[in-house]
């Protein structure tokens, strides 16, 4: 079945209202200062917690 009347434009915006993106919440490490992904190991320096830090290969360019 078609709709009986046409969703007006406010109708529609408003039901997508909650439809935005959200920022990306960071924090920073500890080590090096650098943002990263709360609970994830740093990009940077691999840094994680006190007893952990990650050995990270620096990738060659060919």
């Amino acid at each position: 079945m078609l709709p009986v009347k046409k969703t007006s434009k406010s109708r529609t915006r408003t039901r997508r209202a909650h439809h935005a993106l959200k920022a990306v919440n960071y924090s920073l490490c500890k080590k090096c200062g650098q943002a990263k992904l709360p609970h994830a190991a740093c990009g940077n320096c691999g840094y994680l917690n006190p007893r952990v830090t990650l050995k990270l290969g620096k990738e060659e360019a060919s």
